[in-house]
């Protein structure tokens, strides 16, 4: 099925808190992998808290939801929201039942807790909302300081620019990091994961630095993984010397070099076995001499060897 994210406008929807996740799923059509990107609401004509207007609007009981979808309620004025619509709060619920991933920016989580889709699980918001959140709605256990939260099949966000760290989010769990970093680097934004999140790639990791010469570094070495460099080729493509790029790579990022080549190895390595790839291939795919070599270095950072390399480890 078709790739399709539905974005449902309330009343006095926020612009950014829209504008900020659409540009995401736009975007990774322009890189190759396309969604179709629904506009719906229960009116065919929505104001903006900006004064902007959105017309020629889907009704949301003319779109049938399937469990691959992404619905976002993006943030909007609460007190014309609170009120009970059962007709939409129910097309919610049903959403939720079937795992539709069902989003919220900011204040569009009070439209999920009002449909009662969020009683007993964690969400967060905008920091200014969070008591309110927890007083209309005591049944919801409300996150502080987090960036966006996960339960289950639905994603809650701070809100504002957020909103893209979770579209950002999204696309990495459907497509790879390797697909969101792409995305995040178009949007000129950093690729932040949720502070609880423990699984975090190495390819959207110690990226948290504005050095422009870094990046490209880190660029070059993510692509370029199953080709042998030296720190001499890498500080030719930075423009300094072998010495400055290994101190400034350190200062920025937090490791040295050979550590973050080798953090890449490993998380390629371990995606190329759920491939079922060759040994022999993943080793090359690694920039590594050899599977016994490759036996080592996962057993180091994993604690453990796959067992498809144990018997050459």
């Amino acid at each position: 099925m078709e790739n399709r994210v539905i974005f449902y406008l309330s009343n006095d929807v926020h612009i950014l808190d829209l504008a900020g996740p659409l540009q995401v799923f736009y975007e990774s059509g322009e890189y190759g992998i396309p969604y179709e990107i629904l506009f719906a609401s229960d009116q065919d004509k929505k104001q903006f808290s900006s004064g902007l207007f959105s017309d020629r609007l889907v009704h949301f009981s003319e779109i049938t939801l399937h469990a691959d979808d992404i619905l976002i309620i993006p943030g909007f004025s609460i007190d014309s929201n609170l009120n009970t619509n059962t007709d939409f709060d129910e097309w919610l619920s049903r959403a939720a039942a079937i795992q539709v991933a069902v989003c919220s920016v900011c204040t569009g989580v009070f439209a999920l807790a009002r449909a009662g889709i969020l009683n007993g699980l964690e969400c967060t918001t905008h920091w200014k909302y969070i008591e309110a959140l927890q007083k209309h709605f005591p049944n919801v256990k409300v996150q502080q300081n987090r960036l966006f939260v996960k339960s289950g099949s639905i994603y809650t966000s701070a809100g504002i620019t957020t909103g893209i760290d979770l579209a950002l989010f999204l696309i990495e769990e459907r497509h790879g990091a390797r697909f969101a970093y792409k995305l995040a680097k178009e949007l000129v934004v950093y690729l932040r994961r949720d502070s609880s999140d423990k699984q975090e790639s190495i390819f959207v990791q110690y990226r948290q630095h504005i050095n422009y010469q870094i990046h490209e570094i880190q660029d070059w070495l993510i692509h370029h993984l199953h080709q042998k460099t030296s720190i001499e080729s890498l500080a030719e493509k930075a423009s300094m010397s072998p010495r400055n790029l290994t101190r400034l790579f350190k200062a920025k990022t937090g490791i040295t070099i050979g550590e973050y080549i080798e953090k890449l190895r490993v998380e390629r390595a371990l995606q190329l076995l759920k491939r079922n790839e060759k040994m022999a291939v993943i080793a090359q795919e690694c920039g590594i001499s050899n599977p016994t070599q490759l036996a080592g270095i996962l057993k180091k950072h994993t604690g453990h060897v796959p067992k498809e390399l144990k018997s050459m480890s």
